[in-house]
Parts: structure tokens; sequence; C-alpha cells
């Protein structure tokens, strides 16, 4: 398959969706048959991996193409320069029309506004779920409606307004982000009892200490701001866990269901426009999340719930229907793979790969053999989750807790001991115990602390000042 035209890009990013709740990946608490038909029409990434699952950092990420340490852009205190090249500078250079509609998050402010768009529109911070207002290069303007509605319909305008050249639109939501708000159209939907997760009342014992000090589980740090009204008052610790995860969980699934709609409505319009077949469409999320898994909500952590995204494609003009792929991407991947179908050369200094490849052949040859993640802001305002990084294979996990927030705002007690972790994803996928210490992986741990250091090389990243430097190599 071959396109002769440049396609238009549709870019729909969401904050905190987790693969879970999206009806292609096996959800069992909802559908989205808007997102799954992107999937049904083109190729889902199973093994889809964010480089920091923290808003700001992952974005970032998505742009540049890099790593948060290239970026310069590793917590929520940091943002995007307006000078960094990213995917979208580069597509407006080659002619591209380009517009951006909804959450930012990268900064504000003549050193930190979206910059390589032709129009833009784009939350304050996080942004409101109703009547919002969107700061554009005009100054701040409020909208009437509800926040994801508003986001697809200005898109929508948008696109409509577009002649024959080809453009680019970045569909950025606020949903579902905390606290979960909701469109008042949706409130029928979830009110029979939304199954548990099967580690819903995990221990964290197999575990050190960063899990057992993460201020995340539901039962416990769901604010009335999150639940929106109170438990009843008869109902004991563990029936009121569940109840609060049931409140949780309803209205989170509630906001997803808008953003469904609005993933349809942009489909439609490709559709009705005759653009379906050239047009490279994207839904992912910033990162993965946390629906009860081992008790928790949120994300920061480079356990699989947190560390994987949603991310589905699809390209008609190129790129088969009803495909999946196990290989581990990651979304520094996303920025040159756009560019590739867009035949415009990547800037220098992209750190990631084109999955062209991987989704237009049969026998692709591998992206990556192992993923480097780093998560660092340690012990934040409120989540209390420790600095780490580590490296992802297929089978295996390798997580290195620094513990330190290396003179970073709200960093926290530096005084515990730095730990490891392993994992054997195979036997242990919900990785509920660390094998580090456990001769019979002595091997494995060797081999993948050698790794993680190689990578740490390769991309340029600096290991921690408290990790040992592995047998046969030096800082």
């Amino acid at each position: 398959m071959s396109s002769p035209h440049r396609p238009n890009i549709v870019f729909v990013l969401t904050d905190d969706h987790a693969s879970n709740a999206i009806g292609c990946y096996g959800s069992v608490v909802n559908t989205t048959p808007g997102i799954d038909a992107i999937a049904a029409a083109g190729m889902r990434f199973d093994r889809a991996l964010v480089e920091n699952a923290l808003c700001t950092p992952s974005r970032a990420a998505f742009l540049t193409g890099t790593y948060s340490h290239t970026s310069s852009v590793t917590t929520l205190a940091t943002h995007l320069a307006h000078d960094r090249e990213t995917f979208v500078t580069a597509l407006q250079a080659a002619g591209y029309r380009t517009a951006m509609f909804g959450k930012w998050h990268l900064g504000h402010g003549p050193d930190h506004d979206p910059v390589g768009f032709d129009h833009w529109e784009v939350l304050p911070d996080q942004g409101e779920y109703f009547d919002p207002e969107f700061y554009t290069p005009d100054g701040p303007v409020r909208s009437e409606g509800y926040v994801t509605d508003i986001i697809t319909e200005h898109a929508l305008e948008w696109m409509d307004a577009q002649g024959d050249e080809p453009y680019c639109v970045l569909v950025w939501h606020k949903a579902p982000h905390r606290p979960w708000l909701p469109h008042p159209r949706h409130a029928h939907l979830f009110t029979d009892p939304i199954p548990l997760p099967p580690t819903f009342d995990d221990d964290y014992d197999g575990r050190g200490t960063p899990a057992h000090r993460a201020t995340m589980r539901i039962a416990d740090y769901l604010t009335d701001i999150d639940l929106k009204e109170d438990p009843p008052a008869e109902l004991g610790y563990a029936d009121r866990a569940v109840w609060k995860y049931q409140r949780y969980m309803q209205d989170y699934l509630r906001c997803v269901a808008a953003v469904d709609e609005g993933v349809q409505a942009l489909t439609d319009f490709l559709h009705e426009h005759g653009q379906f077949d050239d047009t490279v469409t994207i839904y992912a999320s910033d990162q993965g999340f946390y629906l009860g898994e081992h008790g928790w909500f949120d994300k920061r952590f480079m356990y699989e719930e947190s560390l994987r995204m949603p991310l589905v494609l699809r390209y008609p003009a190129r790129v088969a229907a009803g495909g999946a792929t196990s290989a581990l991407v990651s979304n520094v991947d996303i920025a040159q793979t756009l560019l590739d179908f867009a035949g415009v050369a990547a800037p220098e200094g992209m750190q990631g790969r084109s999955l062209v490849e991987l989704v237009t052949t049969e026998d692709p040859a591998p992206v990556r053999d192992a993923h480097y993640y780093r998560f660092y802001e340690h012990d934040d305002r409120s989540h209390h989750v420790w600095a780490h990084y580590g490296v992802r294979t297929e089978r295996y996990k390798l997580i290195y807790f620094y513990a330190d927030g290396m003179g970073l705002p709200n960093a926290g007690d530096t005084s515990y001991p730095p730990e490891w972790e392993l994992f054997d994803l195979e036997k242990d996928p919900h990785e509920l115990t660390s094998v580090h210490l456990d001769p019979a992986y002595a091997d494995i741990r060797r081999e993948l602390t050698l790794k993680l250091w190689d990578l740490q090389q390769d991309l340029g990243d600096s290991p921690h000042p408290r990790q040992p430097v592995p047998e046969g190599r030096t800082r």
C-alpha cells in the first residue's frame, strides 16, 4: 500500500487513560467503540511504554522525540523551552498547517508557549472541566460547556477550514485526569458494580520500601473532592475501600466515555470529507494509570500499569487493518514516526525510532531489545514515590530506586538507602515479588545491571552517584 499524498495527521492524546479501560485492550470495565475503531482499522501496540510516567515530561517526549534528560523536562515544574525543535516545528517548516487544542501543560509565557503551530488554544496548567479558560495567541478566552466536547469541537472547526495543504492537529484532552468530573449526560453509566482488579488487596510484602511508602492507596488517599460524597458511615475499612473504588471508577469511566465520543466525531469527519485513507490517526495517553491495581490510583512508578500507555494508529493508505504488535515501543518514537510518514526529515538529536517499518512491513526488524525509564520527581507533594530508573526487556524488569530528589523542589526524605527490584514478568506479570536477591536470577541480574548502565551511556543520561559501577564498566 502507498499514498501519493502527504498524509494529514490527527493526534489524540489523553491524560491518565489506562489501557485497562479501553475495549481493544481487553477492558472488563467499559467499552470504547471510537478508540477501538482506530485499532480495528490499523495497529494496536501492546507494549507501548513511556520514558517518564508524569504528564509534563511525557508530553515533551512525544513532541521532541527525546528522553527527559535531553529535553530537560524532567518534572511537573520543568517546562519546554520555546527553541526546542519538535515534530510539529518540522512539519510546519515543511508546509504543513498545524494546530493544537487542549492540554499543553508544558509552561505558559514567552519562553514556553506552544511553538510551531499556526493556531493554538491550550488550557492553563491542568485546566477546568466545565466552562474552561483557554490561552490563545490573542490572550485568554473562556468557553462555555464541557472541556472534552469543546476541545473536539474547536479541532473539528479548524480541520473544516483547511484547504488542500496537509495538516497536523493535536487534540490533547484533559480527561480523564483527576478530579474526574464527567458530563451530566453520562451520569447514568456504570451504576452496576465494577469488578475489582485481582491485586486490589495487595499488601506489598514482595516488594521493598518504595511501594510501602507511596501514598496512592484508594482506601486512604482519595479525597472528598475526588469522591464528591462521603462514604456511608457504617462501612468498615475494607468495605469503605471498595465503596471508594466504585465512586472513583464511575466518574473516571464516565470521563472516558466523553473522550471516546470525541474520537468518533473526528473519525466521522474524516470519512465525511474523504480524508480517512490519507490521514494518520493516533490515539494515546501520556502514561498508564492505576485503576485499583495494587489498591492504587495515579501513576509515577515503573510498574506495568503506570509504565504502559495505550497506543493505536491507523493510516489506511499504508497500514493494514487489524494488526497488533508486542514490540517494545516508546513515546519517544512517535515524533520520528509521524515525520517519517510525512516524508519530513527528523531534527538532529531525536532519540526515538521510527515505527513506520514496524507497521507497514510483514517482517520488520526489532525496534529495541530494552526500554529505559526514569522518574525524577522524588517524594513530591502528595504521592511520595521515590525517584528511580530502570530497564524493561521482553521478559524482565530491573528498577533502581535511588531515593534522592537531587535538589528538586519538594524532594523528600533521602535518609533511606537505595533499593533494587527485579521482576520476572513471565512468571509474575503483576509484579508482586521481586527476585533481585534470588540466587537463581544472579545471571539475569548481572546482565540487566550492565544493560541499564550501557543504555544510560548510549542515551547520554548519568547514573545516579549512589548506583555502584557494574563490574567491567567505568563511571
